[in-house]
């Protein structure tokens, strides 16, 4: 299962009762923070995340709408007595500016806090179960996108098949790892005979804050779910360039070109007190596309 809950789709200002970027992604048993603006503490207690299993946590940019909100998550999470690393992905400065604040503050934390600075493009976790990598976006300031992906997945046990087969149950997870079973007279039974395929592996893109540009097609391409800044409506493309981000039109011709599958739309700037036409005018160009809405879950 992998699917994304957003508790932040506004830009810099809060307004309109929206927050700033902030998104859970859930792939299996495994929960990632994306981004911390201010109020995500709350946000996710709306919510009803249980935050002790968020075991990863990555941030964009050093633009306060995007990380404003982690100090004090992290130091809530020593309140509450967390004992589970905690393994933090973000740009270089951002573990000084941590460091001098809990200093300042004389906060000891009783877990581990292990930090990664963002320094080029790729693979930034893999497990069994899952991969996470990261690529550069075009902003004012160094700016990351993440990209997270399950691994693909063991074949599936035909049952019947391996039964009428005689392929012992002790056999199985060989059988998931795409062996041959072979019986006691030398018979070979194919494992494409008694196995399924497994399904393709899920993925989602977030694309932190973006001035548009052909070269962010290549890095997000095939994705299930895109998440793509939207901050101005089509009619402010000077301004969105101006500013390093992106018109409706925009997010949905990235989409478009890269062949993803569904768009969401966020980072809406504050100047906008409804969202709908956000929604129109991204789906002229790319018709799946959808409102990231503050406390839904989008699941691919």
């Amino acid at each position: 299962m992998l699917g994304v809950t957003i508790l932040g789709n506004n830009s810099a200002l809060p307004a309109f009762d929206r927050h700033p970027t902030a998104q859970v992604v859930t792939l299996d048993d495994h929960l990632f923070l994306v981004d911390c603006g201010e109020g995500t503490q709350v946000q996710l207690s709306k919510y009803k995340i249980r935050w002790g299993r968020i075991n990863y946590i990555f941030i964009s940019h050093l633009h306060g709408d995007h990380y404003f909100g982690l100090p004090g998550f992290i130091h809530t999470m020593g309140l509450l007595n967390r004992e589970n690393d905690l393994h933090l992905f973000g740009p270089a400065p951002l573990k000084e500016i941590l460091e001098l604040q809990m200093r300042a503050a004389g906060t000891s934390l009783p877990f581990t806090l292990h930090f990664y600075a963002l320094q080029g493009e790729g693979e930034l976790v893999k497990t069994d179960k899952f991969r996470v990598s990261c690529f550069l976006t075009k902003h004012r300031v160094p700016c990351w996108g993440f990209k997270f992906e399950q691994v693909k997945a063991p074949r599936r046990i035909n049952i019947e098949k391996a039964r009428i087969h005689n392929v012992p149950a002790v056999f199985f997870d060989r059988l998931k790892a795409g062996d041959d079973f072979i019986t006691g007279n030398g018979k070979v039974i194919k494992n494409a005979i008694v196995t399924d395929p497994a399904p393709k592996p899920k993925s989602y893109a977030f694309c932190a804050d973006n001035q548009y540009h052909d070269e962010m097609i290549s890095k997000v391409s095939g994705v299930d779910i895109l998440y793509h800044e939207a901050t101005y409506l089509k009619d402010l493309a000077e301004r969105a360039a101006s500013r390093f981000h992106a018109t409706t039109h925009q997010a949905a011709l990235t989409a478009k070109h890269a062949n993803v599958k569904r768009l969401l739309i966020g980072h809406f700037s504050s100047k906008y007190d409804k969202l709908e036409i956000f929604e129109q005018e991204a789906k002229e160009v790319f018709p799946a596309t959808e409102i990231a809405l503050e406390g839904a879950t989008y699941f691919v």
